[in-house]
C-alpha cells in the first residue's frame, strides 16, 4: 500500500492536453510539484465541477511551481470526445489508466465497478508523496485545501491547524 513519505508510484499514461493526445510520465515531472487527482469517471455529474474547479485554479497551482494531472480509467478518445463537449481547453491533462495499473498502485481502484474512488495525491520534486487523501465518490474535493496544503508543505516547516499562508508556522 502507498504511503506518504514514499516514493509515489512511477507511470506513463497516454491521454489529452487542449484537444492533443500526449504520453506523460510521472518521472519527467521530477524537479516540479505534482498535484495527481483521480475522479471515477467522464460525463458524470461531481467530476466535472472537479475538473473545472482545477482549470480554474491552474494559475494559483503553476505559481507555487506545480504541474496539475487528472486520471480515470476512461480511454484517451472519451477524454477528447468529453473535453470537445464540455470541458474545453483545461491547460493541464486528462490521462487514460485504463489498465487500471496506476489507480491499483494509488489505491483508489474500485475494482469491482471498474472505476476509481476520488484521490488526490501531492508529490514533491524528489518524487516523494508527501500527501494524499481519498474520499467518497459522493463529494467533490475542495481546491482550495488542495492549494493550502502544498503552500504548506512547501514551507519546510511545521504547519499548525487551519494554517493559511502567511501565518506563523511552529519552530522546531
Amino acid at each position: 500500500m502507498i504511503q506518504v513519505g514514499q516514493p509515489a508510484p512511477d507511470f506513463t499514461l497516454e491521454g489529452v492536453l487542449d484537444g492533443e493526445f500526449v504520453t506523460v510520465t510521472l518521472s519527467q515531472q521530477r524537479g516540479s510539484w505534482v498535484v495527481l487527482f483521480f475522479y471515477p469517471l467522464d460525463f458524470t455529474f461531481v467530476c466535472p465541477t472537479e475538473i473545472r474547479g482545477f482549470a480554474q485554479r491552474r494559475a494559483e497551482f503553476e505559481a507555487l511551481g506545480a504541474k496539475l494531472l487528472a486520471a480515470s480509467t476512461d480511454s484517451k478518445y472519451s477524454h477528447l470526445a468529453w473535453c470537445e463537449r464540455d470541458l474545453g481547453k483545461l491547460g493541464f491533462p486528462l490521462l487514460s489508466d485504463m489498465t487500471r495499473d496506476v489507480a491499483r498502485d494509488y489505491g483508489v481502484l474500485l475494482a469491482d465497478e471498474g472505476h476509481t474512488l476520488r484521490g488526490t495525491f501531492v508529490v514533491d520534486p524528489d518524487g516523494l508523496l508527501r500527501y494524499m487523501v481519498v474520499h467518497d465518490n459522493n463529494v467533490g474535493r475542495n481546491t482550495e485545501e488542495t492549494l493550502r496544503v502544498l503552500e504548506a508543505l512547501q514551507t519546510g516547516e511545521l504547519c499548525p491547524v487551519d494554517w493559511r499562508p502567511g501565518e506563523a508556522t511552529i519552530p522546531a
